[in-house]
């Protein structure tokens, strides 16, 4: 079964890295097309026949995609697919838009409808001058009608969880199946070498409006409680300027070191809204608990009261209120430990290539 992969941009590392990392364990042969590739953003890429299209060749920043959010559906109708019996598109934007053949099956793994356009337009154009949401009205809405033709393209879709299953079923009308995204916890050490909790707490986080760092500053600001930040991004300087002198930036690190500050740390917190969240489960394999707003997919990686606490409003008052009454002390870092394993790299590799091979089976049969 001659495969392709296609994901919408090859410019960093995330989560979505991860997935197709993990894909390529399942299917090495698989080349990846994506609409642009910046090498020097992505050189875990290197283990692919990464193939572009024509936007690789235009002046446009290679990372930065609110250049071409207009032209990158288009881009990805012009490729070629021709000669592959399955496509797996990975996304959250528009590689979705593929063409394939009546032959060839089209999985779709759908990371989140396109966050600006859906579920997160409120929050993306909340701070921008309200001319600017005027004028950008028209190509939202242009967006919004072209994403919802080419979200039926998939013959299938896969959700990254429960809560981006409800939004495919919302915003495109389709039915989807969850295979939760894969967690690299082979490297863990035994139960017996987790450390007791720290005495700061820990957040791992790009930093960018949507993860809503600003509350988490606010409320450690009221407590003065020691807070470090892992990771860097647009909102780094406002959020510096806003942060007292107990809150630490420590910018990107290795994974060695950003496992360190894990290990180390009191408790995990995650302000914002996901649509999976990774680092909720990393936090839990390293024998933390997490403290996180009560929405999205954190809500089904993270068992209250036992793996962590939710806090309702996203506010720094209901965060603050959270991280004074946590008990810490009594979350047995072996608890945070099984349950993380649930999200695990072998385990994604087993249901997805099963998966492939039933809806294969019934593709060819006509029984999709």
């Amino acid at each position: 079964m001659k495969t392709a992969l296609v994901y919408d941009r090859v410019n960093k590392f995330g989560g979505a890295e991860q997935v197709l990392l993990a894909l390529h364990q399942i299917l090495p042969e698989a080349p990846l097309y994506t609409s642009v590739y910046d090498i020097s953003g992505a050189p875990w890429a290197d283990v692919f026949d990464v193939r572009t299209t024509f936007i690789q060749n235009t002046p446009l920043p290679k990372s930065e995609h609110e250049y071409y959010p207009y032209i990158m559906g288009p881009a990805f109708e012009t490729l070629n697919l021709d000669d592959f019996d399955l496509v797996i598109t990975v996304t959250h934007e528009f590689a979705k838009a593929v063409i394939t053949k009546p032959q060839t099956l089209h999985i779709c793994y759908c990371l989140t409808p396109v966050s600006y356009l859906w579920s997160g337009y409120e929050q993306y154009f909340s701070g921008k001058p309200a001319a600017f949401k005027m004028l950008t009205k028209p190509l939202v809405n242009y967006l919004r009608w072209y994403d919802r033709i080419i979200a039926q393209r998939p013959d299938i879709y896969l959700a990254i969880s429960e809560t981006v299953r409800l939004r495919i079923k919302r915003y495109y009308q389709r039915e989807s199946t969850v295979i939760y995204p894969p967690v690299g916890l082979e490297s863990l050490g035994s139960l017996d070498q987790l450390s007791p909790p720290g005495d700061f707490y820990l957040i791992v986080s790009r930093l960018a409006p949507q993860k809503r760092l600003d509350i988490a500053v606010s409320a450690f600001n009221q407590l003065g409680w020691p807070l470090k930040i892992i990771g860097s991004g647009r909102e780094e300087g406002k959020l510096k300027a806003l942060a007292k002198t107990n809150i630490d930036f420590l910018g990107s690190l290795t994974d060695e070191e950003r496992n360190r500050y894990y290990n180390n740390c009191r408790a995990v917190v995650i302000p914002g809204e996901e649509d999976f969240n990774l680092v909720a489960v990393e936090a839990q394999s390293f024998g933390k608990p997490v403290i996180a707003l009560g929405k999205g997919g954190v809500t089904e990686t993270v068992i209250q009261g036992k793996t962590g606490w939710f806090f309702e409003e996203q506010k720094p008052e209901a965060l603050v209120n959270i991280v004074r009454h946590a008990d810490i002390d009594r979350i047995k870092p072996g608890d945070c430990r099984k349950n993380s394993e649930r999200f695990g790299n072998d385990r994604f590799r087993s249901e997805f290539k099963n998966f492939i091979s039933d809806s294969y089976r019934r593709f060819r049969r006509g029984n999709l």
